[in-house]
């Protein structure tokens, strides 16, 4: 099984928004993202270097992503 990938800002909101999370609010340098058909929130921290593997996997549980529909969606 491959690894997880290592993951940015930028290209996780876009994994995010590709499954319609919106931007509810920012707080400092972190963005808060809501799905309101899925009522789940996904907390991003936008700074200037790659997310540790750790968190972006926490972000994708409380987003309610699995790590292999994650893959999918950052290949493309």
């Amino acid at each position: 099984m491959p690894k997880f990938p290592i993951v940015d800002s930028k290209k996780l909101i876009k994994v995010l928004q590709s499954l319609n999370f919106t931007l509810d609010h920012s707080t400092g340098s972190h963005f808060i993202f809501y799905n309101s058909a899925t009522k789940k929130r996904a907390v991003v921290p936008c700074h200037n270097k790659d997310i540790p593997k750790g968190t972006a996997v926490n972000i994708l549980q409380e987003a309610g992503i699995s790590k292999e529909d994650f893959k999918k969606l950052w290949q493309r």
